[in-house]
């Protein structure tokens, strides 16, 4: 009984083939017979096992942003692995969570195992899904999934599947104090090859003391300032102006640039979710592509309300830290974009899942891709938009020269497409002495505008 017992594990060994590999990347530890061992030597054609031995944070301040990587080294020597773990607005929080916690938490573990570290380290906390440690487990989840790459000789883009398209279409941002001003620029982006335009005026509709429209147009009086009511630098913001600025934009965009650029914007959360629904019914006669994030987190049931009033595609997702905040939505399909930070979710393991999610609800994926994003953060971003079907568009990004020097391989726009560095993991490296010239300063540089009603009322993003 026994004797047939092991011939039938041979002969399913022989059978299966490399499809063991998964169970043997499984064992603990690596503690198994010496047929298991022979089968994982077999099917990962002699790589050996690989444990973490280190776990750090690498943090810089170029162009006064704060940009944070994690950096996970094994026991072969000069392998390791790059991951985004950017939250600037709480960077040093950050980096004691990488360094304080993560890097006990790890050493010592299977790199392989990718899936089972996550899980892991997402609830080794026991309370899970805030910005911090998120960005700390994205760090490190990205750098797995950089080692996985070198270690397989394969852009990661391949490991999730390889690529769905040749290059990732982007929108680039354009700007202006007026609809003429917003227009001109429009049409310069347009000229460079982009097929995406996201208009936005005075910042999101706001500046110091402005309604919607900008320096040129007529300046309102915030009753607060003159009181002396919050922080010199607190920014005032009329909806009504604001509304009312944004369909005058999308006016003199689409008259001047025509009918074949996509126009998408960006609300930011920033006005009473009726005032949302009633702008938005007035930009239908200009299609736009998306308009991004018309309700705060808190305000998710307004969703419903709006599916009722317009068609206007929707994009959401930029604060959103837990499954709680998007899986019923997606599921009743009351937005078209699913707009998440990877980091602030986790890294590159849980964004495949969320984009697996939406190609059953036709939800297509918007990447937040903004400059306080490092360069290995934006690669992450890129390979799964090659990979994943229901791709949508991708924010576009310019590396400067500085930010070069310090990242090499970062991903490339050429006429409105974006790019990676076609190696094995995620194509970008960092050069750490270049990064140490620009430090974290001790006190914290950004912290997210403040705007406020003419009362004084703060205005939540």
């Amino acid at each position: 009984m026994e004797l047939n017992k092991k011939l039938t594990r041979r002969s399913t060994l022989r059978n299966l083939g490399l499809g063991i590999a998964g169970g043997g990347l499984g064992l603990s530890g690596f503690s198994a017979n010496a047929e298991e061992r022979e089968t994982y030597r077999k099917a990962t054609k002699g790589l050996p096992p690989l444990k973490i031995t280190r776990v750090s944070a690498i943090a810089t301040c170029p162009h006064t942003i704060e940009l944070i990587v994690v950096k996970v080294e094994t026991n072969e020597p000069g392998l390791y692995g790059l991951g985004c773990a950017t939250f600037r607005q709480r960077a040093h929080a950050v980096v004691a969570a990488i360094d304080k916690y993560l890097n006990d938490f790890c050493v010592g573990r299977d790199v392989d195992n990718i899936e089972d570290i996550w899980q892991a380290t997402y609830q080794s906390s026991y309370w899970r899904n805030g910005p911090v440690l998120n960005n700390a487990l994205s760090g490190l989840d990205q750098a797995l999934w950089d080692i996985k790459g070198k270690r397989a000789n394969m852009p990661v883009y391949q490991l999730l599947g390889g690529k769905c398209r040749f290059g990732i279409d982007c929108y680039a941002h354009a700007g202006g104090n007026s609809p003429e001003a917003v227009a001109e620029d429009a049409q310069s982006y347009i000229d460079k090859g982009f097929r995406h335009v996201r208009i936005q005026m005075g910042g999101y509709g706001a500046s110091q003391a402005l309604g919607g429209y900008g320096a040129s147009q007529e300046k309102i009086p915030a009753d607060f300032k003159d009181k002396g009511f919050g922080m010199p630098d607190d920014n005032y913001m009329d909806p009504i102006y604001y509304t009312k600025s944004v369909v005058d934009m999308f006016k003199a965009v689409r008259e001047k640039c025509g009918d074949r650029v996509e126009l998408l914007h960006d609300i930011h959360e920033r006005v009473q979710p009726t005032d949302a629904i009633r702008m938005i019914k007035e930009l239908e006669p200009y299609r736009p592509f998306f308009i991004e994030d018309p309700f705060s987190p808190e305000n998710n049931r307004y969703f419903k309300l709006l599916r009722q009033q317009t068609s206007v595609p929707i994009a959401m997702g930029e604060l959103f830290n837990n499954p709680h905040e998007w899986v019923d939505p997606m599921k009743d399909q009351l937005f078209d974009f699913i707009r998440i930070h990877i980091s602030q979710i986790g890294g590159i393991t849980p964004a495949m899942k969320v984009a697996r999610l939406g190609e059953f609800f036709n939800i297509k994926t918007a990447w937040h891709g903004p400059g306080d994003v490092s360069p290995v953060g934006h690669a992450a971003n890129a390979h799964i938009d090659f990979a994943v079907w229901n791709f949508g568009i991708q924010e576009s990004v310019h590396f400067s020269d500085r930010i070069q020097e310090i990242f090499t391989g970062c991903p490339y726009v050429e006429n409105g497409y974006m790019y990676v560095n076609e190696v094995p993991g995620l194509g970008v490296d960092i050069n750490e002495k270049e990064a140490a010239k620009y430090p974290l300063p001790d006190k914290q540089l950004n912290n997210w505008t403040q705007l406020r009603k003419n009362d004084g009322t703060i205005i939540r993003p």
